[in-house]
């Protein structure tokens, strides 16, 4: 994989993009893509470019360019215009507005809103019910990955049984786990479609913090509605959790059953997630850090 900016900008030469070196900086957060910002001076453009980390991961890429493709004409909000994807590198125009969330230089988080925004709540409600009210049927002959409400509960069961098989798990977890994949009042009643992770690294803000963009969609899927309200529940305090709920329900007229002890058990179920990810990935040092916390006894 290119490191310094100058293989860099001979990647992206390759692809035909001539970059200025000293234009590049560097955004080394995310686990599967390293993600540079540059500008081509002829003509003058600021550029995002990903780079994969691994195999896995540009082995998705043509899965994401066909979720792009299907919501680009259909939301108010901008996504990613790819103008270049290929097993090395995508490239496409910078998008408007700024991260709500990055990470400094000892990874530690760095806010650039305020999570109590009451107006930043709305937006991300309207973000939520304009993905919620997509046609699913569109979705899944556009090539969007989709599952049931039924094979959404099943795959959780099958991904248990492979942590179970790959790693040892502490017996309070694994009966946590059991006891949310038993209950039938922490599943969703509908499919929509989802983003999967609307926290804020990968959503851009305006100054008023509305959300004028949305990042990252490898994990966008018909799926489970509560997918997309996860982080605000991690995030924010009950009362904007609660503004978000209200006005989603205000736009769609609908109201997701239990959605709070839903979110919980999502969260709940980070380890799960991160040793699926570190077999994927095939790392030791993923794979040692999620035996590490599958190890754990729940809190």
């Amino acid at each position: 994989m290119p490191s310094t900016a100058d293989e860099i900008c001979e990647l992206a030469s390759a692809h035909g993009l001539t970059l200025d070196p000293g234009t590049l900086t560097f955004n080394e957060a995310g686990l599967d893509y390293r993600v540079v910002f540059a500008t081509d001076a002829h003509p003058r453009q600021d550029w995002v470019l990903r780079i994969p980390r691994r195999p896995d991961v540009s082995a998705k890429i043509d899965e994401e360019k066909h979720i792009l493709d299907f919501i680009r004409p259909r939301l108010d909000i901008a996504v990613p215009d790819w103008r270049i994807a290929s097993a090395d590198l995508i490239a496409y125009p910078l998008l408007p507005g700024s991260p709500g969330l990055t990470l400094d230089e000892d990874s530690q988080p760095v806010w650039h809103f305020d999570v109590a925004s009451e107006e930043y709540a709305r937006s991300l409600a309207g973000v939520i019910a304009s993905l919620h009210g997509l046609d699913p049927e569109a979705a899944a002959a556009a090539g969007v990955p989709t599952e049931t409400v039924d094979q959404t509960r099943q795959r959780w069961a099958r991904d248990l049984d492979r942590v179970l098989d790959e790693f040892r798990i502490d017996d309070d977890l694994v009966s946590v786990w059991r006891a949310w994949i038993d209950d039938d009042d922490l599943w969703p009643q509908r499919s929509v479609f989802t983003h999967g992770e609307l926290y804020p690294a990968h959503l851009l803000l305006d100054e008023e913090a509305r959300i004028v963009a949305a990042l990252d969609w490898t994990t966008a899927k018909v799926s489970d509605p509560a997918l997309d309200f996860v982080c605000q529940f991690l995030i924010a305090p009950a009362e904007c959790f609660t503004a978000t709920v209200n006005e989603y329900r205000d736009l769609t007229g609908t109201s997701e059953p239990n959605l709070e002890a839903r979110c919980s058990a999502l969260i709940a179920s980070g380890p799960l997630n991160y040793a699926l990810f570190a077999l994927q990935s095939g790392d030791v040092e993923h794979r040692a850090s999620a035996q590490a916390q599958l190890s754990s006894a729940p809190q």
